[in-house]
């Protein structure tokens, strides 16, 4: 196999803001495996709290070139991936580029797409949400006005009770969509969590991701026994073991291609979830419709979907999923599903 990588720099179309950041790009790279006249993309987005840079990734390429190369057989994906995965600690999104490449190498020679191979109905993907990060009042009424086709919203809260409840009331003003809300571990008194959850039960919140810091283990289980709405874990959960321990904790999951290092362990990470009685979420990174589609193809398997990333950069350079109805459908085109529309 041949692997071949670029540099890439996904431009936001608004200021991306949170509890702990605020951003306008995000670095990623963009990966080929070429075999038998046949190319997979994958991709690697890498915002800053993941640890991850361009220069890493492009380390852990190396190392996995040497991998991949002798390789004539890129369907053994339970020999290759585990290797990858062996080869340095971390560098998961880098890991994630390689896994969806060779996942849509493998549709392709197989001329499916993946959620095909795996017996999945594309009637049972759910509705996506669509981001709105924190903002000026002005700003927040205008990115709400822009998710007019999108019929959950997603809000990033966690710099205070006063400034949280602002940007929920702003929201109020222009609709009343169903929100879910992503406190990003920026709630720090369980006490103060509960009495917000509240607040937002009643104002049309469907469910909270990750309300207090990943370490506050008592404290988090605490407010699961008392919370009216589910708690998704997303920090707290990253990779396939550590899903068993979210159970008791948390009602649900958060999985995201970029941390778990890819389409195999995701689908893993599903299957445990479900036999702890978890709900599960699939979400992402700010990423191109590459990553997203790979997604996609695991959505059918899923309670809910946050997969706006490719909507909120301006420089896609694939085509892929689409938006019908206010769901990311996954395309019926081999493997993935993408074709690359921008050469660099």
């Amino acid at each position: 196999m041949k692997l071949r990588f670029h540099l890439y720099t996904l431009e936001l179309r608004h200021a991306f803001t949170i509890a702990t950041s605020s951003r306008t790009t995000t670095p990623a790279m963009l990966l080929e495996l070429e075999h038998d006249g046949i190319t997979g993309h994958g991709e690697a987005s890498m915002p800053p709290y993941l640890g991850e840079t361009q220069a890493s990734a492009a380390a852990f390429f190396a190392r996995a070139e040497t991998l991949l190369a002798p390789c004539r057989d890129p369907f053994l994906l339970e020999e290759i991936l585990p290797a990858i995965d062996a080869l340095a600690p971390g560098n998961t999104a880098a890991k994630a580029s390689i896994d969806i490449a060779l996942h849509d190498w493998v549709g392709k020679k197989l001329a499916a797409p993946w959620h095909r191979l795996w017996g999945l109905d594309r009637a049972k993907v759910p509705l996506t949400s669509y981001t709105i990060g924190i903002d000026t009042p002005e700003m927040v009424r205008k990115k709400t006005e822009e998710a007019g086709a999108y019929r959950i919203l997603k809000v990033k809260l966690g710099r205070g009770a006063a400034a949280d409840r602002t940007l929920i009331e702003t929201i109020r003003e222009v609709t009343d969509k169903p929100i879910s809300v992503d406190a990003n571990q920026g709630w720090n008194e369980r006490e103060q969590a509960l009495e917000m959850i509240e607040w937002l039960a009643e104002r049309g919140v469907i469910f909270i991701e990750q309300p207090l810091p990943k370490e506050r283990l008592e404290d988090t289980a605490w407010l699961c026994e008392r919370t009216p709405l589910p708690l998704i874990a997303d920090e707290s959960v990253q990779r396939l073991g550590d899903v068993a321990k979210a159970a008791g904790l948390f009602h649900g999951i958060n999985i995201k291609l970029m941390k778990c290092t890819g389409l195999r362990e995701a689908h893993r990470m599903i299957t445990v979830a479900r036999a702890f009685g978890l709900k599960v979420m699939l979400g992402c990174m700010t990423e191109t419709s590459c990553a997203i589609s790979a997604a996609a193809q695991l959505s059918p398997l899923v309670d809910w979907a946050d997969l706006d990333g490719a909507l909120l950069i301006a420089n896609d350079p694939f085509r892929g999923a689409t938006v019908e109805d206010g769901k990311v459908m996954p395309s019926d085109a081999p493997g993935i599903g993408v074709k690359k529309i921008r050469a660099k």
